[in-house]
Protein backbone atom coordinates (compact mmCIF):
# COMPACT_ATOMS: atom_id res chain seq x y z
CA UNK A 1 0.00 0.00 0.00
CA UNK A 2 1.22 3.55 -0.89
CA UNK A 3 1.78 6.31 1.68
CA UNK A 4 -1.20 8.10 -0.02
CA UNK A 5 -3.12 4.85 0.29
CA UNK A 6 -2.51 4.63 4.12
CA UNK A 7 -3.33 8.37 4.53
CA UNK A 8 -6.62 7.98 3.00
CA UNK A 9 -7.44 4.68 4.85
CA UNK A 10 -6.19 6.01 8.63
CA UNK A 11 -8.10 9.50 7.73
CA UNK A 12 -11.29 7.73 7.37
CA UNK A 13 -10.90 5.16 10.16
CA UNK A 14 -10.41 8.75 12.59
CA UNK A 15 -13.31 10.19 10.78
CA UNK A 16 -15.76 7.17 11.12
CA UNK A 17 -14.36 6.22 14.77
CA UNK A 18 -14.69 10.03 16.26
CA UNK A 19 -15.91 12.49 13.64
CA UNK A 20 -14.67 14.66 10.98
CA UNK A 21 -14.31 18.05 12.97
CA UNK A 22 -12.56 16.50 15.90
CA UNK A 23 -9.51 14.53 13.54
CA UNK A 24 -6.36 16.58 13.07
CA UNK A 25 -3.62 15.69 10.10
CA UNK A 26 -1.47 14.97 13.18
CA UNK A 27 -3.69 12.15 13.88
CA UNK A 28 -4.25 10.92 10.29
CA UNK A 29 -0.25 11.31 9.57
CA UNK A 30 0.29 9.30 12.88
CA UNK A 31 -1.35 6.73 12.26
CA UNK A 32 -0.36 6.51 8.42
CA UNK A 33 3.02 6.69 9.30
CA UNK A 34 4.28 9.38 7.79
CA UNK A 35 5.22 13.02 7.54
CA UNK A 36 3.14 16.11 7.95
CA UNK A 37 5.25 16.94 4.95
CA UNK A 38 4.35 14.28 3.22
CA UNK A 39 0.91 14.55 4.00
CA UNK A 40 0.68 18.16 2.48
CA UNK A 41 2.67 17.52 -1.08
CA UNK A 42 -0.36 14.60 -1.57
CA UNK A 43 -2.91 16.72 -0.35
CA UNK A 44 -3.75 20.49 0.38
CA UNK A 45 -5.70 19.74 3.39
CA UNK A 46 -7.72 17.52 5.41
CA UNK A 47 -10.76 18.25 3.35
CA UNK A 48 -9.01 17.01 -0.08
CA UNK A 49 -8.42 13.58 1.45
CA UNK A 50 -12.58 12.76 1.48
CA UNK A 51 -12.15 13.37 -2.86
CA UNK A 52 -8.79 12.33 -3.35
CA UNK A 53 -9.01 11.24 -7.12
CA UNK A 54 -11.42 13.96 -8.54
CA UNK A 55 -8.99 15.81 -10.91
CA UNK A 56 -8.07 12.63 -12.24
CA UNK A 57 -11.19 11.23 -12.48
CA UNK A 58 -12.34 14.49 -14.76
CA UNK A 59 -9.51 13.82 -16.62
CA UNK A 60 -10.60 11.06 -18.01
CA UNK A 61 -14.00 12.11 -18.56
CA UNK A 62 -12.64 14.62 -20.81
CA UNK A 63 -10.21 12.61 -23.08
CA UNK A 64 -13.50 9.81 -23.10
CA UNK A 65 -15.58 12.73 -24.30
CA UNK A 66 -12.98 14.54 -26.39
CA UNK A 67 -13.12 11.29 -28.32
CA UNK A 68 -17.28 11.59 -29.35
CA UNK A 69 -18.58 13.45 -31.76
CA UNK A 70 -22.60 14.59 -33.31
CA UNK A 71 -22.91 10.42 -33.83
CA UNK A 72 -21.89 8.76 -30.98
CA UNK A 73 -22.61 11.43 -28.55
CA UNK A 74 -24.56 8.85 -26.63
CA UNK A 75 -21.84 6.69 -25.85
CA UNK A 76 -19.26 9.35 -25.36
CA UNK A 77 -21.23 10.50 -22.50
CA UNK A 78 -22.78 7.31 -21.15
CA UNK A 79 -19.04 5.70 -20.77
CA UNK A 80 -17.81 9.34 -19.08
CA UNK A 81 -20.39 9.18 -17.06
CA UNK A 82 -20.36 5.31 -15.73
CA UNK A 83 -16.21 6.53 -14.79
CA UNK A 84 -17.65 7.95 -11.83
CA UNK A 85 -19.71 5.14 -11.19
CA UNK A 86 -17.54 2.75 -11.49
CA UNK A 87 -14.78 4.53 -9.10
CA UNK A 88 -17.17 4.85 -6.66
CA UNK A 89 -18.29 1.29 -6.70
CA UNK A 90 -14.25 0.73 -6.85
CA UNK A 91 -13.58 2.58 -3.37
CA UNK A 92 -16.35 0.56 -1.76
CA UNK A 93 -16.49 0.92 2.16
CA UNK A 94 -14.55 4.35 1.30
CA UNK A 95 -17.18 5.34 -0.66
CA UNK A 96 -19.96 4.90 1.75
CA UNK A 97 -17.47 6.70 4.45
CA UNK A 98 -17.69 9.96 2.27
CA UNK A 99 -21.33 9.55 1.79
CA UNK A 100 -21.85 9.45 5.25
CA UNK A 101 -19.87 12.85 6.28
CA UNK A 102 -21.00 14.35 3.10
CA UNK A 103 -24.50 13.79 4.71
CA UNK A 104 -23.62 15.18 8.20
CA UNK A 105 -20.71 17.90 7.37
CA UNK A 106 -21.82 20.78 4.93
CA UNK A 107 -18.73 21.88 3.74
CA UNK A 108 -18.14 18.74 2.47
CA UNK A 109 -21.64 18.60 0.67
CA UNK A 110 -20.91 21.77 -0.80
CA UNK A 111 -17.62 20.65 -2.28
CA UNK A 112 -19.23 17.59 -3.50
CA UNK A 113 -22.36 19.28 -4.71
CA UNK A 114 -19.56 21.62 -6.48
CA UNK A 115 -18.27 18.53 -8.06
CA UNK A 116 -21.63 17.38 -9.65
CA UNK A 117 -21.74 20.67 -11.17
CA UNK A 118 -17.86 20.32 -12.50
CA UNK A 119 -19.27 17.29 -14.02
CA UNK A 120 -23.03 18.52 -15.51
CA UNK A 121 -20.55 21.35 -16.91
CA UNK A 122 -18.06 19.29 -18.81
CA UNK A 123 -21.15 17.19 -20.18
CA UNK A 124 -22.86 20.82 -21.43
CA UNK A 125 -20.14 21.96 -22.88
CA UNK A 126 -18.99 18.92 -25.00
CA UNK A 127 -23.05 18.74 -25.91
CA UNK A 128 -22.69 22.03 -26.99
CA UNK A 129 -20.09 21.62 -29.51
CA UNK A 130 -21.98 18.43 -30.70
CA UNK A 131 -25.57 20.32 -31.66
CA UNK A 132 -26.32 22.94 -34.50
CA UNK A 133 -29.59 23.17 -33.81
CA UNK A 134 -31.45 26.88 -32.91
CA UNK A 135 -32.02 25.47 -29.32
CA UNK A 136 -28.83 23.92 -28.57
CA UNK A 137 -28.11 26.22 -25.99
CA UNK A 138 -31.36 24.97 -24.17
CA UNK A 139 -30.35 21.02 -25.20
CA UNK A 140 -27.46 20.59 -24.07
CA UNK A 141 -28.26 22.19 -20.43
CA UNK A 142 -31.23 19.74 -20.11
CA UNK A 143 -29.44 16.47 -21.47
CA UNK A 144 -26.16 17.58 -19.16
CA UNK A 145 -28.39 17.89 -16.14
CA UNK A 146 -30.75 14.44 -16.79
CA UNK A 147 -27.76 12.49 -17.58
CA UNK A 148 -26.05 13.75 -14.18
CA UNK A 149 -29.38 13.02 -12.05
CA UNK A 150 -29.94 9.83 -13.59
CA UNK A 151 -26.42 8.42 -12.41
CA UNK A 152 -26.32 10.56 -8.43
CA UNK A 153 -30.16 8.29 -8.55
CA UNK A 154 -28.45 5.10 -8.91
CA UNK A 155 -25.13 6.18 -7.38
CA UNK A 156 -27.26 6.70 -3.66
CA UNK A 157 -29.81 3.69 -4.33
CA UNK A 158 -26.01 1.76 -4.23
CA UNK A 159 -24.65 3.78 -1.47
CA UNK A 160 -28.19 2.96 0.36
CA UNK A 161 -27.61 -0.15 -0.13
CA UNK A 162 -31.25 -0.62 -2.02
CA UNK A 163 -29.12 -1.97 -4.63
CA UNK A 164 -26.69 -4.03 -5.53
CA UNK A 165 -26.58 -4.07 -9.25
CA UNK A 166 -25.43 -0.32 -9.75
CA UNK A 167 -23.93 -0.68 -13.31
CA UNK A 168 -27.95 -2.37 -14.50
CA UNK A 169 -30.19 0.55 -13.09
CA UNK A 170 -27.27 2.65 -14.43
CA UNK A 171 -27.99 1.62 -18.25
CA UNK A 172 -31.46 1.61 -17.40
CA UNK A 173 -31.04 4.96 -16.15
CA UNK A 174 -29.23 6.29 -18.94
CA UNK A 175 -31.62 4.57 -21.32
CA UNK A 176 -34.84 6.76 -19.55
CA UNK A 177 -32.66 9.74 -19.80
CA UNK A 178 -31.71 9.25 -23.64
CA UNK A 179 -35.85 8.44 -24.22
CA UNK A 180 -36.49 11.80 -24.06
CA UNK A 181 -34.73 12.61 -27.03
CA UNK A 182 -36.19 9.67 -29.11
CA UNK A 183 -35.10 11.19 -32.67
CA UNK A 184 -31.93 13.55 -33.50
CA UNK A 185 -31.97 16.07 -36.42
CA UNK A 186 -30.28 18.61 -37.76
CA UNK A 187 -26.51 17.56 -36.41
CA UNK A 188 -27.69 16.19 -32.97
CA UNK A 189 -30.82 18.45 -31.97
CA UNK A 190 -33.49 16.76 -30.48
CA UNK A 191 -36.67 16.96 -32.28
CA UNK A 192 -38.88 16.02 -29.69
CA UNK A 193 -37.98 16.50 -25.81
CA UNK A 194 -39.86 15.85 -22.31
CA UNK A 195 -38.41 17.66 -19.59
CA UNK A 196 -39.38 15.53 -16.34
CA UNK A 197 -38.51 16.61 -12.61
CA UNK A 198 -38.16 14.07 -10.31
CA UNK A 199 -36.80 14.13 -6.89
CA UNK A 200 -32.94 12.61 -6.78
CA UNK A 201 -34.00 10.03 -4.09
CA UNK A 202 -37.11 7.48 -6.11
CA UNK A 203 -35.96 4.49 -7.37
CA UNK A 204 -34.84 4.09 -10.80
CA UNK A 205 -37.51 2.31 -12.25
CA UNK A 206 -40.00 5.02 -11.01
CA UNK A 207 -38.22 8.12 -12.76
CA UNK A 208 -38.52 5.67 -16.01
CA UNK A 209 -42.08 5.35 -15.24
CA UNK A 210 -42.53 9.04 -14.91
CA UNK A 211 -39.77 9.46 -18.47
CA UNK A 212 -42.87 7.50 -20.16
CA UNK A 213 -45.77 8.86 -19.04
CA UNK A 214 -44.18 12.28 -20.32
CA UNK A 215 -43.30 10.82 -23.61
CA UNK A 216 -46.68 9.52 -24.23
CA UNK A 217 -48.23 12.95 -22.93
Amino acid sequence: MSARERMVEAAFALFDEQGYDATTVEQIVERAGVSRSTFFRAFGSKEDVIFPRHDELQSRMEARLATGGPATLRVAVVEAARMVLDQYVAEGPLALSRYRLTRTVPALRDREIASMIGYQRLFRDRLRAWMSSADADLHAELLAAAVVTGHNVVLRRWLRGATDDPATEFDDAMDSVFAMTRAWDDGGAPSRTAVVVVASDRPSEEVAALVEDALRG
